[in-house]
């Protein structure tokens, strides 16, 4: 892990000190090139665009170090063990690595094992690059913590758990949720065993309170993950905690290996990055082609909030045959139950998250939203990042997103993570954004121009025959 410069917070806010810092380590770094080998060298300088490749394609990256690394047609390429590759094939269906998978899992698992720093679409695979990465790097006959991973939502942290003992069935490795715990299940960390298992998931906050309490030893760390690391890095609250593990982690086992996954980037957190990690290798797409062309976009005008439950109850439940699992995003805890209210009233079986509900309580909605128990899940943006349920082929903004103590300046990487729920892994999705009034015409096209993407109207919210086209362009309607 490259170490954090201790430097005072007027050198931190310089913008000349920053300019400098950025410089000196964008000199470092070589520029990632994909190279397809009918082309016979090396592409054009930057960091590359995973969106120009096809995924058969041969791709040669070569890195900050000087390494050549051959991207990986097959998951034997990465020189797994029998038992990884048997979870990857046998319990998690995989016949082959997606793009992003097949770029970035040589940077990770060949010595000498370089940081990464990756960006890449919802729904792409992110996921099994670091948790293969983790799984890869840690001994499974030795009793200790050996790679971390940190996500901003206990969800999430639950989510790539679960994904972890699915790949790591035949390996014998074990995984401990750093989580808060449901009031049930409460105990004070004192009473608590230390950890024991090879691989700890877990957010911010209580991996900070098991390693102060000596309860989760980083002596022998390897490796360190932060999944959607451009939100635990941009927060002041989980960069503060993000720092600290970190430091944590470096004074006590030296040198390990730092990967930082998210879909998204901004120039403020790509800065941060660039200063705090010295080397390692950098993946980056333009925000422009990260808009996800198989989720289908749309824009309905309506003139008030009661309009809004009409289109979804009339128009896209009614004429949707296609429709698979649903997830509407609305902005306040209060909208989270007014909506719920007033679709249960219609007889739709749905069912709401939002962050004040009792940890049991939003485990036992995701988990009965991921049976299929409900169809509908009415979520704040608890779930905008990283959630991964792929019958969901349609999203619903009910509210757009926009920045906090703001109005009418959106929060463009939260509409990207909202999108990103449906349409997962190349699937066939839509999204509806419901704009009610001169704000939400303001904040759409704003996203519009920043993505550079226009997103296509339905001129009547009113009209069946409107709602059928477009819903048969989405491919939810025979």
């Amino acid at each position: 892990m490259a170490e954090l410069e201790k430097k005072s917070p007027a050198d931190v806010d310089d913008p000349k000190a920053i300019e400098t810092a950025v410089n000196e380590n964008q000199k470092k770094l070589e520029a990632l090139s994909l190279l397809a080998p009918e082309d016979g060298g090396v592409g054009g300088g930057g960091p590359p665009l995973l969106d120009d490749y096809d995924d058969d394609s041969q791709i040669q990256a070569v890195a900050s170090s000087g390494t050549v690394y051959e991207s990986a047609t097959t998951f034997e390429d990465l020189k797994l063990t029998p038992e990884l590759l048997k979870g990857l094939h046998d319990e998690m269906g995989f016949s082959r690595p997606s793009k992003i998978q097949a770029v970035t899992l040589p940077m990770i698992l060949t010595p000498p094992y370089q940081n990464l720093v990756a960006q890449a679409h919802n729904g792409s695979g992110k996921t099994t690059c670091f948790v293969l990465g983790m799984l890869s790097r840690v001994d499974p006959s030795r009793r200790i913590p050996q790679a971390i991973c940190i996500c901003p939502t206990r969800e999430l942290a639950q989510q790539n758990k679960s994904v972890l003992m699915r790949m790591s069935k035949f390996t014998g490795i074990t995984c401990a949720s750093a989580i808060s715990p449901a009031l049930k299940d409460y105990m004070p960390i004192s009473k608590m065993a230390p950890v024991t298992d090879q691989v700890v998931i877990g957010t911010s906050g209580t991996l900070i309170k098991w390693i102060t309490n000596k309860k989760l030893a980083t002596r022998d760390i390897k490796i360190l993950v932060f999944d959607e690391a451009d939100h635990m890095l941009a927060e002041e609250n989980f960069m503060s905690d993000s720092k600290r593990i970190m430091r944590d982690i470096q004074s006590s086992a030296g040198d390990c290996q730092l990967l930082l996954f998210s879909a998204t980037f901004n120039e403020k957190v790509k800065d941060f990055i660039t200063k705090v990690i010295k080397e390692g290798n950098q993946i980056f797409v333009k925000k422009e082609d990260l808009t996800l062309d198989k989720v289908k976009q749309y824009k309905v005008r309506v003139p008030d909030e009661i309009a809004k439950i009409e289109v979804i109850r009339d128009k896209i439940f009614e004429f949707g045959q296609k429709v698979g699992q649903v997830i509407i995003f609305v902005r306040t805890k209060i909208s989270t139950m007014h909506l719920h209210n007033a679709l249960t009233k219609e007889d739709y079986v749905c069912s709401s998250i939002q962050g004040s509900l009792d940890h049991s309580e939003r485990e036992k909605v995701i988990q009965e939203f991921k049976d299929g128990y409900t169809k509908v899940l009415i979520s704040t943006d608890l779930l905008a990042r990283g959630f991964d349920q792929s019958q969901v082929n349609l999203v619903i903004n009910y509210d757009m997103p926009i920045k906090y103590n703001s109005r009418d300046e959106p929060d463009y990487e939260v509409y990207l993570h909202r999108i990103g729920r449906a349409g997962r892994f190349g699937r066939k999705g839509a999204v509806f954004n419901l704009l009610c009034g001169e704000t939400d015409d303001i904040l759409m096209t704003k996203i519009e121009n920043y993505f550079q993407h226009k997103v296509q109207e339905v001129p009547s919210w009113e009209s069946e025959e409107n709602f059928e086209t477009v819903l048969k362009d989405a491919g939810l309607l025979e």
